[in-house]
């Protein structure tokens, strides 16, 4: 009876929940801006590290890639010793790779410090568990979409932290550095689990698998220009990456905890959400990096601060937008919310597909990609775990946070195969059209998802 008590104490909110979620917010902006702050410094990259352009693109690459492992390794792992401790720990390894990033002269070691900031995007999904525990459910959708906009205003402010450091990615790295100390140090203070860790076992045979076919598969489309499309090597290593994935797929789907839970994949409440995410996590990355390299090409010779100012409405728009989250939220339906924006995201490289040649063109490109992007990521989170039972949140935020990652893990692959066919404008022009039509297709699973869940219950609440 004494424990049964204790544990009925631990799962009972003491104190108002709003600084931890306001601090989880803050601690996913900075696993964001992580993630965004090395694209405009590729091309410097390429000429302090002396290396090609497509060797430097994996410090992009490999940080997504891990992420994509990570985010549902370590959310089983929250649910085995407690979403809390598993932050902090996502926290810890992000300091150890931003300290080891900054000290870095090397590529192989710059990429070391990439591989452990690649950890801390379980964060999100992590974080969603822990507002969906501590928050009563009229204020739930408000929580999930501070946390989900909050992220994409660090993307944002990722790109505008580059071009603050003036390009000097020692400092970038340093500054990461202090920010995820300071989040480390709010999470460990006013972070709280309210319930109890439980058992089990991580699969790290899946993991290794899904590492496996995810580096094959971006190994190939990344270098199939330069090894020739048809060449036995990329045929090859595109071989490899489907078998691989196939035993991954029948791994999964035989272990009794899988990494990735197969059939929430294709849940009736979670698909519609799974494939948007897909879709804008890769139009994301496609948009924000083609703009990177454009404008510092010959087009517009711009510089690293004035990359980060050319986005700097894309960052201020979402941010505008978090703080309207709750009321979005709580009058528009998440799926509707998602379709909206990620149309208008759509539109954003739409519109430097016909209209790049001046600044204002990007920066009318920036705005409506920040509106997109401000909207779908603030009801995204919302969306994937509407439809699901209690216990299946960490899960269903576990594999949209995945997808998304997975989808802007392929765009830097992508766009290096399109500008090696392609190079120049006309390159771009395709790289943009690529991410409008992501756009597009996010905003019809969206729509086509919420039409078919209308007589879909809600999950009911934890309590």
């Amino acid at each position: 009876m004494a424990t049964v008590a204790a544990t009925a104490e631990r799962m009972t909110p003491t104190r108002n929940p709003w600084p931890g979620v306001v601090v989880l917010a803050f601690a996913a902006s900075v696993a964001a801006v992580q993630n965004t702050a090395v694209v405009p410094l590729l091309p410097i990259l390429q000429r302090e590290l002396n290396a090609s352009l497509t060797a430097v693109s994996w410090t992009l690459t490999i940080s997504l890639l891990v992420s994509a492992v990570a985010t549902p390794l370590l959310s089983r792992f929250g649910d085995m010793y407690g979403k809390r401790r598993v932050i902090l720990g996502a926290l810890a390894l992000l300091i150890a790779g931003s300290v080891i990033a900054a000290l870095a002269t090397t590529l192989p070691w710059l990429i070391v410090g990439r591989v452990l900031q690649g950890f801390v995007a379980a964060l999100v999904p992590l974080a969603i568990g822990v507002v969906r525990d501590v928050l009563p459910r009229e204020q739930l959708a408000t929580g999930i979409g501070v946390l989900s906009a909050t992220m994409g205003f660090g993307a944002g402010g990722g790109m505008l932290l580059a071009g603050l450091v003036a390009g000097d990615y020692h400092m970038l790295f340093w500054v990461t550095t202090g920010l995820s100390v300071i989040g480390s140090l709010f999470v460990f203070f006013l972070v709280r689990d309210t319930t109890p860790a439980g058992g089990g076992r991580p699969d790290l045979a899946g993991a290794a698998l899904m590492i496996v076919w995810l580096v094959a598969l971006l190994l190939a489309i990344s270098q199939g220009g330069t090894w020739g499309w048809t060449s036995a090597a990329t045929l090859g290593v595109f071989a490899l990456a489907a078998v691989v994935a196939f035993v991954w797929v029948l791994v999964e789907r035989r272990v009794s905890e899988p990494l990735v839970q197969m059939a929430m994949l294709v849940h009736r409440g979670t698909v519609g959400a799974t494939v948007a995410s897909m879709l804008l996590g890769f139009g994301f990355f496609m948009s924000m990096t083609g703009i990177s390299g454009f404008v510092q090409g010959p087009a517009l010779r711009a510089s690293v601060l004035q990359v980060g100012l050319y986005l700097l409405p894309s960052t201020l728009f979402m941010l505008v937008i978090s703080l309207f989250a709750g009321r979005l939220m709580r009058r528009f339906a998440a799926a509707s919310l998602v379709g909206t924006g990620s149309a208008i995201a759509g539109a954003a490289g739409l519109w430097l597909v016909f209209a790049h040649t001046g600044p204002a063109d990007i920066l009318v490109a920036t705005s409506l990609m920040g509106i997109g992007l401000g909207v779908s990521y603030a009801a995204l989170g919302t969306m994937a775990v509407e439809h699901v039972r209690p216990e299946q949140t960490a899960v269903a935020a576990g594999i949209n946070a995945l997808v998304r990652i997975a989808g802007g893990s392929t765009a830097g692959a992508v766009i290096a195969a399109i500008l090696a066919s392609l190079p120049g404008e006309h390159g771009y022009q395709w790289v943009f059209g690529v991410a409008a039509g992501a756009g597009a297709l996010a905003a019809a699973f969206a729509f086509i998802y919420g039409r078919l869940n209308r007589d879909l219950a809600p999950a009911p609440d934890h309590a």
